[in-house]
């Protein structure tokens, strides 16, 4: 809801409010957080005397008035401000000086179009402030909310309407400043394989400022960050959550002055960055998406789940279930023949799975990371039926069929290379630096996304394909292209190409599921999610490690966005051993998939498997599109707890996890939330089993029979039999779940293995079901 009252604009939602009112030439931010009655008169920073060094803005308009003492929706350049300020531009003249004056605001029904940049859906009215400089520069901001799910989005729009040209160098999404500084920043930053680590650190005097200059959104900083108050947990307290709908390089700053502020700002990365606007001209930056919650990192959870959900996703994909997959990488790797692909088939079939995706090494030369990319005609040894031959076997089993792609690379070993080697990014007079084998094709070309549109298009028409994980392994590097007018351009028209792409091969398909991928997370934001309606979280699939990024990651996405898989133990990332049972269980909170040699499974493993995805399967819409909690964010010493709760709040899961295991410790009570108090549930431990040789030499302990731990009696026995795991069954208050909490049995400890004692070791898991009498 959009109004104005008392000469404050109110921008508000359900349980937030957004309040600017005009001061003469600037128009002041008064509040953004819980929704208020507001007057300007009480809100206004007080300024009724200059300070010794305040460098005056306007002496006619208030001669003790200095911008350093206000909260600013857009601050006017060189002019006293010394903080730093969304803009930094100069002008045709050769100055630096901008003084954008207040000039008015509009009451849009919908936002102004944003070309070439993914928006937010279904949004409705929007607010729009208007600045104009003296030389004709005007500024827009815009101001949408989303009163559904507590967001409001931020952007900004520039015209140049002086006559001469105007060049960008900064041009964030938006600037906020919040009359605090008790803040606490977080941060998720990481690599590849370890994405999503959280950084928590408090709001310190000064500029701190982080982002991507990878060419995407990236891995070592993801575009999501976060502002709390010292005292918030999971459950309580005021926090501020921001994120982008962008997929390039990105830069966020937050800065604690010296008046009571904390200035906030977000958008597209400026370093390397510039722009020239000529007369008439126009630059539109991305949407920012801002959320307040005062019910701690879940109810900030709730606030982004909702909005990705109901505002980003691609409309046919929202509430379609997610299939169970099995893929072949980590059971081929590049190394696969017909034969072992139907084995591979046949097994996932038996399994229960319901899609086989076909992943990297299937096209032209690729039979390394050496070479092939850029060419898309699949390999006649590896595939002597071609894809259709392929998806004929799959559809005799009742398997849909998916395919890996990497269409923004070129190897130098390809047809494509070798046709067109001035498609390949790079710098004249420069050698290219490598990555991964490959280089960057350049998408600011009209004929290169022309190209990628069309072969993709035809690859998705020649085979019916019903899935693709579109891969990105390779960060930008020796950026030049000999399209552009100015260099400073590359990165941002780099990734408004992309979008040409993405929008043209997915609407064209519409009804085959796209899953981002960029060596796991190293893309996994907002922009990618307005095409593909889930992205492949991270390369490491090791249960514990899992547990972890997709905890933080729950902060800014939904779960219901984030490929999981279960891998073999020993994992491949690193080499931990976890029960097959416990990787599932982690998975399980997600979109399910398999990424192991299932032709390799035991007879005891195939049972285990087959009964996870039945469970899977039954209980899928809780898992993919229930209200997810953080109930205890992951320890080593201490574990994790996780919870997902139907909308109607008579089903919900529990995720139990271990860290390191400590001996004869007492277990913590695990206090649920979101059920419904006056109900009671049914409460119950998901079957599973334990491999024997997590017992070795204590088999002896529990078998009546001696035995000998590494010998043939007992690796046989493993291979058909495993130990089942406790069996729990009770009811139980909704009230008494969430205020006195579940109280998991004791754990194994060396002694006294019996019904009432569980098998935990390291890193190990248990889901318990509730379900409302």
């Amino acid at each position: 809801m959009i109004r104005q009252e008392n000469g404050v604009f109110c921008v508000e939602t359900r349980n937030t409010g957004y309040y600017i009112a005009p001061r003469g030439p600037l128009a002041e931010q008064l509040h953004y957080g819980r929704k208020i009655r507001p007057s300007a008169e009480v809100l206004r920073q007080p300024v009724a005397v200059a300070y010794g060094t305040d460098v005056i803005y306007d002496k006619e308009t208030d001669p003790n008035l200095s911008l350093l003492h206000l909260g600013l929706e857009l601050s006017p350049t060189e002019k006293g401000d010394f903080r730093r300020g969304a803009l930094n531009l100069t002008l045709g003249n050769g100055s630096r000086v901008c003084d954008l004056r207040f000039a008015g605001a509009e009451i849009l029904p919908q936002p102004p179009e944003t070309p070439g940049l993914p928006t937010a859906r279904e949004s409705g009215e929007c607010l729009v402030l208007r600045f104009e400089s003296g030389e004709g520069v005007l500024a827009e901001l815009c101001y949408i909310p989303f009163e559904d799910c507590d967001v409001i989005l931020r952007q900004l729009r520039l015209t140049n309407r002086t006559d001469g040209p105007v060049t960008l160098h900064r041009a964030m999404s938006y600037q906020l400043d919040l009359p605090r500084q008790d803040l606490l920043l977080t941060t998720l930053n990481g690599a590849w394989a370890r994405e999503f680590e959280p950084s928590t650190t408090p709001v310190r005097p000064g500029l701190t400022a982080f982002g991507s200059v990878s060419g995407t959104s990236s891995h070592y900083c993801n575009p999501f960050f976060a502002l709390s108050a010292p005292d918030t947990g999971e459950h309580t307290g005021e926090i501020y959550g921001f994120n982008l709908i962008y997929s390039g390089s990105h830069g966020a700053s937050v800065e604690m002055d010296c008046y009571g502020f904390t200035r906030v700002m977000a958008g597209i990365q400026e370093e390397g960055f510039g722009w020239t606007l000529q007369p008439g001209e126009c630059f539109v930056t991305p949407q920012a998406v801002l959320t307040f919650s005062g019910e701690g990192r879940n109810g900030l959870r709730y606030n982004m789940h909702r909005f990705v959900t109901g505002h980003i996703l691609p409309p046919r994909w929202r509430e379609e279930p997610r299939p169970v997959l099995v893929n072949n990488w980590e059971a081929t790797y590049f190394d696969f023949t017909p034969r072992k692909l139907k084995a591979l088939a046949a097994k996932a079939a038996g399994l229960g799975a319901e899609l086989f995706v076909l992943d990297d090494g299937w096209f032209g030369r690729r039979t390394d990371d050496t070479r092939g990319l850029g060419d898309f005609d699949p390999n006649p040894k590896k595939l002597p039926g071609g894809l259709t031959g392929l998806a004929d076997e799959l559809e005799n089993r009742n398997l849909a069929f998916g395919i890996w792609v990497e269409p923004e690379m070129v190897s130098v070993d390809s047809a494509l290379y070798e046709t067109h080697p001035d498609w390949a990014v790079s710098s004249p007079g420069v050698s290219p630096s490598f990555g991964r084998n490959q280089l960057v094709l350049d998408l600011c070309r009209e004929e290169v996304r022309q190209y990628l549109i069309d072969q993709l298009n035809h690859l998705l028409d020649s085979a019916p394909i019903c899935y693709v994980k579109w891969d990105m392994n390779r960060h930008h590097t020796d950026r030049f292209s000999p399209v552009l007018p100015e260099q400073g351009r590359f990165a941002h028209v780099w990734t408004m190409g992309l979008y040409q792409v993405l929008e043209a091969v997915t609407v064209s398909h519409a009804d085959v599921l796209f899953e981002g991928c960029a060596s796991g997370g190293n893309r996994f934001d907002l922009g990618i999610l307005c095409y593909m309606p889930q992205i492949w979280l991270s390369d490491d699939t090791d249960a514990w490690e899992r547990c972890k990024i997709q905890t933080w990651a729950s902060l800014g996405y939904p779960q219901g966005t984030m490929g999981c898989h279960v891998s073999a133990a020993p994992n491949h990332q690193t080499l931990r051993f976890t029960p097959l049972d416990s990787r599932f269980d982690v998975a399980a909170f997600g979109l399910l998939g398999y990424e192991l040699d299932v032709t390799k499974l035991n007879a005891a493993q195939e049972k285990s498997i087959k009964a996870q995805i039945a469970f899977y399967k039954e209980h899928r819409d809780l898992f993919q599109k229930g209200r997810f909690y953080c109930l205890n964010a992951p320890q080593a010493d201490k574990g994790g707890a996780w919870m997902v709760v139907s909308q109607d709040r008579r089903l919900a899961a529990v995720l139990e996890m271990t860290g390191l295991v400590r001996p004869n410790t007492s277990m913590p009570v695990i206090r649920l939330t979101g059920l419904d108090e006056t109900l009671t549930y049914q409460v119950s431990v998901r079957p599973q089993s334990v491999e024997l040789d997590s017992f070795r030499t204590l088999l002896n302990h529990v078998s009546p029979v001696k035995l000998r731990a590494d010998g043939m009696l007992v690796h046989l026995a493993g291979e058909v039999y495993q130990l089942p795991c406790e069996q729990l069954e009770f009811t139980a208050a909704g009230d008494l779940l969430m205020y006195a909490g579940l109280r998991p049995p004791q754990r194994f400890s060396g002694t006294g293995y019996t019904d009432g004692v569980r098998p935990m070791p390291d890193f190990s898991a248990r889901i318990w079901m509730l379900s409302a009498l």
